[in-house]
């Protein structure tokens, strides 16, 4: 089992970025160039190691390694936005990786790229990048190449030594547990659960009880042995629940009109473990968005443009509107949902806007209806 930690580690410090891996200060898949970029390194390291797993490293400095971090990014369907583009694609897998001096809301991604023989390229144009493209790596560079490209296997030897010595071990499932439990949250009431005498799963969360159900907010959800983070939120609600086979995790999202809210289920996921030392997640989307009057959206729509106008032009909010630009993502994720097509690409403008303003919950709530968005269906147009 690798600790996903030291791995990181191991591949920042074996050298700079190669032909089996790349580092990035963040990932942008909100448009279309950022998804190109991020397709075309998909494309072209996993066309360079067609026998051994590659990486990209997401949440790093490129001039000198520095560990800044990244936010929480769950989206597990970014393996429909390469499925959509590349033909031979890959098996990808995204996971967050806490650091001990990183903020509680900030992780390292771990793109790994699984290996395979038939080459990847394009089969249809995004952004640059035409149709029919391929791309390959020459050192640290994604670059186009007009013909399948030859088969590489220079890397294995490298890549399989990496991963054999960030292989997990007693002392770091330790450290790890007590490092959860007795200083990240022991305030959040921490708990764990061992299963089939391998896989140790600790979590936290403040406590709230709406009509005799308990949900806990501002979770945080680690699987020690792999130092991966399962999950993170500073606002929405989970229930939880396991046995000794099954750890599930039920989210829930408050949305409303008018301050008048209720709860609904996102997305429940499941991770089954087995005696043999594997362990699979199951995801199963539950959100069924809420229908509103739409004369009553077609009022608070027209409210949130004149809000995003007088933020653009730098006039003063009064209190109520400083009150409605905390709830804006939500209210125009909820017009979006009900049939507002260009509510969503309203509020992604209005990210730098809702970004650099005082009040941090303004942004914190564009990020969480983001989120919320990506699960439904990743925008891949």
């Amino acid at each position: 089992m690798i600790n996903k930690r030291l791995l990181i580690k191991n591949l920042l410090a074996h050298n700079d970025e190669s032909s089996f891996y790349d580092k990035k200060r963040q990932l942008n898949l909100h448009t279309r160039e950022g998804k190109a970029k991020f397709l075309k390194h998909i494309c072209a390291l996993s066309n360079s190691n067609p026998t051994n797993n590659s990486y990209i490293v997401v949440g790093v400095e490129d001039h000198d390694n520095e560990i800044v971090g990244d936010d929480f990014f769950d989206d597990s369907r970014i393996q429909n936005l390469v499925n959509a583009f590349l033909e031979n694609p890959p098996k990808i897998q995204y996971e967050n990786v806490p650091f001990p001096n990183l903020p509680k809301d900030k992780v390292i991604g771990l793109v790994t790229i699984k290996p395979k023989s038939k080459a990847s390229y394009f089969k249809k144009g995004i952004h640059t990048i035409l149709a029919n493209t391929t791309f390959v790596r020459r050192g640290s560079n994604s670059v186009p190449v007009d013909e399948e490209p030859e088969k590489n296997y220079q890397n294995t030897e490298t890549v399989i030594s990496i991963e054999n010595n960030s292989r997990n071990s007693i002392g770091y499932t330790l450290d790890g547990v007590m490092d959860f439990m007795n200083n990240r949250h022991k305030d959040m009431s921490p708990k764990y659960k061992v299963f089939k005498e391998l896989f140790v799963v600790c979590w936290a969360g403040i406590p709230k009880k709406v009509k005799d159900k308990t949900y806990l907010s501002r979770v945080d959800i680690e699987l020690v042995n792999e130092q991966i983070k399962l999950f993170y939120s500073a606002l929405d609600e989970v229930a939880i629940e396991f046995n000794d086979d099954i750890f599930t995790i039920t989210e829930y999202v408050s949305l409303g009109l008018n301050d008048k809210t209720s709860f609904y289920e996102l997305e429940k996921v499941s991770i089954h473990f087995f005696e043999n030392g594997y362990y699979k997640i199951d995801r199963e989307m539950r959100f069924q968005p809420p229908e509103f009057n739409r004369k009553m959206l077609f009022h608070i729509y027209n409210s949130n443009l004149a809000l995003i106008s007088k933020l653009e032009k730098g006039f003063s909010l009064t209190n109520r509107e400083n009150t409605d630009l905390e709830n804006l993502p939500s209210t125009l994720m909820i017009c979006y949902l009900n049939g507002f097509e260009e509510a969503k690409q309203i509020l992604i403008d209005a990210k730098p806007l809702l970004k650099k303003h005082p009040n941090t919950t303004v942004y914190l709530s564009f990020k969480e209806a983001m989120r919320i968005l990506r699960k439904m269906k990743y925008d891949i147009n």
